[in-house]
């Protein structure tokens, strides 16, 4: 049976050779967990139990709780493969509830980081230099996605009122205020940017041949990871940290959880919740370092 199935998602559902092998290691798993030779297979001699049993087992042994959830996955998909084919009337895996796996905690650049890389500011003497420094600032004081701060228009910015409307996921409408800094940065920037004549979006950037362009995702992603990356030890510098950044930022300078997911456009604030266990891990660090009583021996 386990031959057919994998037979069919090889042939049928056109899986990669990579694909096929990890769902056969993972059915011998089970097999071999069992006490089977995976040709033995009998599914009317399994039930739930045994793929709890498997599932604590694995998890003894030192599985993680992702890798867990790939291997009930696997057990999963060959459970329909045999539904369908009729060689089981029951699906017993419905019964079996995954393990939860965490979701990582966002990481975030440090204030003093921050500091570091909008301190190019004044440096900034050309199109691209203050292009460049204005995206770093307003990604740090908006918050906003990468594909939002992509989609603006000039329309989108009100440098009266001090703030710039973000449409984000399903072209849900959020107004983000921003401060005098910022609105200096902006108009120094369009001043910069009038050379160029007409332009098809906020952000543009100048081809080779002169021409002018939205910027797209790889121009910004470049932009950011060059000048995060001269000021950070983290791994990941992409716009999005700039996000989470912006998020606890606020958060820790006491922002109201509520107000944070407006301003970041969150449809759940479970999404912004994820923020205050960041904050409480800086706590947590804080205390143990400094607390007497904390401290190991």
């Amino acid at each position: 049976m386990i031959s057919r199935f994998l037979e069919y998602i090889a042939i049928e559902r056109k899986y990669s050779n990579r694909t096929v092998e990890a769902y056969r290691d993972d059915l011998r798993d089970f097999c071999k967990f069992i006490g089977w030779e995976p040709e033995d297979f009998n599914p009317a001699e399994v039930d739930e139990n045994d793929i709890k049993t498997w599932m604590i087992d694995l998890l003894e042994g030192g599985k993680s709780p992702r890798s867990i959830k790939r291997y009930l996955s696997s057990l999963r998909s060959f459970y329909k493969f045999m539904l369908r084919t009729g060689a089981v009337t029951m699906d017993i895996t419905r019964k079996v509830i995954a393990p939860k796996v965490d979701k990582p905690l966002p990481v975030f650049f440090k204030e003093s980081e921050m500091k570091r890389a909008i301190a190019y500011e004044g440096e900034a003497d050309d199109f691209e230099s203050i292009r460049d420094c204005l995206i770093i600032e307003m990604l740090y004081q908006t918050g906003a996605r990468q594909a939002e701060i992509l989609g603006l228009t000039d329309n989108d910015i009100d440098l009266v009122q001090g703030q710039v409307r973000i449409f984000g996921k399903r072209k849900k409408e959020r107004i983000v205020p921003i401060g005098e800094k910022l609105v200096k940065q902006i108009k120094d920037y369009l001043e910069s940017r009038k050379s160029l004549g007409s332009v098809p979006a906020f952000f543009v950037r100048v081809k080779r041949n002169g021409e002018v362009e939205p910027l797209s995702k790889s121009t910004l992603y470049t932009i950011v990871r060059a000048r995060m990356g001269e000021v950070s030890t983290l791994k990941k510098h992409s716009p999005h940290v700039l996000r989470h950044t912006f998020a606890t930022t606020m958060l820790n300078n006491g922002a109201d959880i509520r107000t944070i997911q407006s301003l970041m456009g969150h449809a759940s604030l479970a999404a912004t919740q994820v923020y205050t266990h960041t904050t409480f891990e800086q706590v947590r660090k804080a205390y143990n370092e400094a607390h007497p009583r904390a401290k190991k021996n």
